[in-house]
């Protein structure tokens, strides 16, 4: 039977591919470049703990897994990850010495322990004894029965000790590079108008001899490798253990994660490299990646600010109807009001809680949170309004992926505080980003808060795209209400979920309501009426969502989509009458948001969501979708769609071949939507004019 969508896995590779085009284009400044080597190589790390971990798991569990992935053997799919993965590698190697080379024209020198001068080498060999000699532990590993564990984030020097006479009988050791302790980067001292670096681990390498001088050996190697373990957490089923207890357990038990992944320095000794592959029960069917002589690339998310030219990021303005107002509480109960991050400044969505926080007339706060800044200040205005006398209940998900252990203690010190906390519900992640704040005016209540896209988050809402509608519309209010007493209330409660007239929630409304919406543009083309569909999220994998579209480009719907990572809808079919386009914009921020406009013959439907399309987000998790009804904010939401779909600098083209082309149009001015969007959004907010929306681009080939 062939295939109607693109495998999800193979998909998300292809996202990556996107992430390394933006380290490889020249036009995109060098620091930028640089740290784009650095989600590349973090996404990939992630990728390998979750979705290939998960992979394994399904081979493990034999034919019951079979149909659980697309239809497709999950032994076939990583295969063919392995085979993208090591292709992927080559490329990530050419790109990084083409960066190292502009780099060195930007007199940055990325030195090694063997091309130090003379000043340089006692400057590491001080360094080494003074910070990092107590913070390593050698372990001679050819005597130890079993390997000790190893971390899953760290890097490690594998190393060799003999004799050249061959008296003494080969030793092998482990030393845990400790960059996270350290940090990875370690400026020299360095000549006048240059930068020189050097890595941690080549400042263990210039003192290997030192380390190891109780051994008498005349001959010490060392080469870099890392592992990568299985990341998804098992939350065992003892009904005595607390569901804390349970999530606790789950992280300390990633330690023991299988290995799905290593990736060592192709230089590496034959000998040292068959031992620790069998210490770590590989073979050579498992993911063993061969590379370069530099290894875990995320930290280069951090590398030091030694560029001379410096890429300045545009900083974010408030909203133009936030500016006569000195309180965010007065025009929110007055009209509704849509922040674009990260071009809007975050600062409103504090400022309405802090406001709330000391408001005598306010008497409770319910708030989700999912992904937190380390030092929120969105806990912090909580924390003073339970300490003003108010009511402040949060929903805060413990399973959030790599943030359980920080959500474990954000949840401790809310509760010390005397906030009532609010924790996940088993099989049911709680993804929803909402917020209700009750108030008593003139001896009514009136509630009010926000329906967004993204976390609540101020570090991040600098750097992802997304949407946070604030409102006290009564509709949309009710509705946040009716999600809270379902979470407060989750084993009884589905039907508060049921009874939503306005939000849409999952998982009981979103996929019924798209196919509705869906349907009735298939209903108009058919008649011969307008119809259209736009669609931004982060992912669509969803199959039934995706036959859907398939029966609605047959029947003559246009349907255009901006999807930033998976995306498993083939879009060339010669049935199809309509005109599918679909783009992927990978640029300076995180495209995070989702939009969903339908053309309802005329009368448009907009919504926010923070939902993608994909099963887990519409049939396992707790999200809300809210409609837009202020006409000037659906008119600032669909040109920032429009604009996205002109792009022609950043926006590639999402075919069946996964050929990640970029859209080019050389007919017509250059369109970087993210640098047009904050024109527009500082320019021209409310009244948008033909002119603000440039002329479309054809999707030519690059």
């Amino acid at each position: 039977m062939k295939r109607r969508t693109i495998a999800r896995d193979i998909s998300w590779l292809s996202f990556n591919a996107r992430v390394l085009q933006e380290a490889a284009d020249p036009t995109v400044p060098l620091r930028e470049r640089v740290k784009f080597l650095g989600i590349f190589s973090n996404n990939t790390d992630e990728f390998f703990r979750v979705r290939v971990a998960t992979l394994k798991r399904m081979v493990d569990i034999g034919s019951k897994a079979k149909n659980m992935h697309l239809e497709q053997s999950p032994e076939k799919i990583l295969d063919e990850i392995q085979e993208i993965v090591l292709d992927q590698q080559a490329e990530f190697d050419l790109v990084w010495e083409e960066i190292r080379k502009e780099l060195e024209k930007e007199k940055i020198f990325l030195v090694n322990e063997k091309k130090l001068s003379k000043d340089q080498q006692k400057f590491v060999q001080t360094y080494f004894e003074e910070e990092v000699r107590s913070n390593i532990i050698p372990l001679m590993i050819e005597s130890i029965t079993e390997l000790p564990y190893l971390r899953d984030k760290s890097i490690y020097l594998g190393v060799v000790l003999w004799q050249r006479d061959g008296t003494l009988r080969r030793k092998y050791a482990v030393i845990e590079v400790p960059s996270k302790t350290i940090g990875r980067f370690i400026k020299l001292p360095s000549p006048a108008g240059e930068a020189h670096i050097i890595l941690l681990e080549d400042v263990i390498r210039f003192n290997l001899r030192s380390i190891f001088s109780y051994f008498g050996y005349d001959k010490i190697e060392s080469w870099v490798f890392k592992v990568t373990k299985d990341a998804e957490m098992d939350i065992d089923n003892d009904v005595s253990t607390s569901f804390i207890e349970k999530i606790e357990k789950g992280v300390k038990n990633r330690r023991k994660g299988k290995p799905v992944r290593f990736v060592y320095d192709k230089e590496m000794d034959a000998g040292l490299l068959d031992f620790l592959m069998r210490k770590l029960n590989l073979s050579r069917k498992d993911s063993i990646i061969p590379g370069g002589r530099i290894h875990n690339f995320k930290h280069f998310m951090d590398f030091p600010d030694v560029f001379q030219k410096k890429s300045q990021r545009k900083k974010p303005f408030i909203h133009s109807q936030l500016k006569n107002f000195s309180r965010v509480t007065d025009i929110v109960l007055l009209q509704d009001i849509m922040l674009n991050f990260p071009y809007h400044s975050f600062n409103p969505v504090i400022d309405l809680l802090r406001e709330a926080a000391i408001d005598p007339d306010v008497t409770l706060i319910k708030i989700t949170a999912y992904r937190l800044a380390p030092n929120s200040k969105i806990i912090n205005a909580l924390i003073n309004a339970v300490r003003n006398g108010k009511q402040v209940t949060v929903m805060i998900e413990l399973r959030a992926r790599f943030d359980e252990e920080a959500n474990l203690e954000w949840k401790e010190r809310l509760e010390e505080e005397g906030v009532k906390v609010l924790i996940s519900m088993p099989n049911m992640k709680v993804h929803a980003k909402i917020c209700l704040i009750k108030k008593r005016l003139n001896n009514r209540t009136i509630h009010y808060g926000f329906v967004g896209t993204g976390n609540l988050n101020e570090k991040t809402a600098a750097l992802y795209a997304d949407h946070c509608l604030l409102t006290a519309n009564r509709h949309i209010m009710a509705d946040v209400n009716r999600i809270f007493n379902y979470l407060e209330r989750w084993k009884d409660g589905i039907h508060f979920l049921k009874a939503c007239k306005t939000l849409i929630p999952c998982p009981v409304g979103l996929r019924k309501e798209l196919y509705k919406l869906i349907d009735k543009e298939i209903k108009h083309a058919r008649e011969g009426l307008p119809s259209g569909i736009i669609l931004k999220m982060n992912s669509l994998s969803d199959e039934e969502l995706i036959e859907r579209l398939y029966a609605a480009a047959k029947v003559g719907v246009d349907i255009k989509l901006i999807v930033r990572g998976i995306f498993c809808m083939y879009t060339e079919n010669k049935k199809f009458k309509g005109d599918v386009r679909a783009i992927s914009i990978v640029d300076e921020y995180l495209e995070h948001a989702r939009v969903f406009i339908f053309h309802n013959n005329g009368h448009e439907r907009v919504y926010i969501s923070s939902a993608d399309g994909m099963v887990r987000n519409l049939d396992h998790r707790v999200e809300a979708t809210s409609p837009v009804f202020d006409d000037d904010i659906k008119k600032v939401l669909k040109t920032i769609l429009e604009i996205q779909l002109t792009d022609n600098v950043k926006a590639r083209i999402l075919d069946n071949q996964l050929s990640n082309r970029y859209v080019r149009n050389n007919t017509q001015r250059k369109i970087r939507s993210q640098v047009e969007i904050y024109n527009y959004l500082s320019q021209k907010i409310l009244e948008p004019t033909e002119a603000a929306i440039p002329a479309p681009a054809e999707p030519a080939v690059a």
